[in-house]
């Protein structure tokens, strides 16, 4: 059987939460949620190698927001592959965002999440 690979999906909003969790699903991806920032941090810290990719919102409830997630996996896994999410932070990437990364504006279609999170995982590849 085929191992599934594990995305860590940041998302406070349960009806996004919902589609993320689905397009990833229909994507051949596992998806685990976590409603907050300090929850996901807790369990990128807590299970380095599960994870395969982080897929967060920018702005969440709670002292981290989707910036401070990133930057906290990258220190743990420098080329760890991060897709944001937001509605009104689009803006702030090209100064908060971490390299290697993808932003996508919502709304956005689910299809567009499975390929930017595969083309990231992709991106770990040896380039010829």
């Amino acid at each position: 059987m085929e191992e599934l690979l594990i995305i860590m999906v940041v998302e406070d909003d349960p009806a996004v939460q919902g589609i993320v969790e689905d397009a990833l699903t229909e994507g051949g991806f596992e998806p685990a949620i976590a409603a907050s920032g300090e929850e996901a941090v807790t369990l990128l810290q807590g299970n380095k190698g599960k994870y395969r990719a982080l897929v967060t919102d920018i702005d969440l409830r709670g002292r981290i927001n989707g910036w401070e997630i990133a930057k906290r996996v990258r220190e743990i896994d420098p080329e760890f592959p991060v897709t944001y999410m937001t509605a009104a932070s689009a803006h702030e990437w090209p100064s908060h965002g971490v390299p290697n990364s993808v932003l996508l504006t919502k709304p956005f279609a689910p299809a567009q999440l499975v390929t930017a999170v595969s083309s990231l995982l992709n991106k770990g590849a040896p380039s010829a």
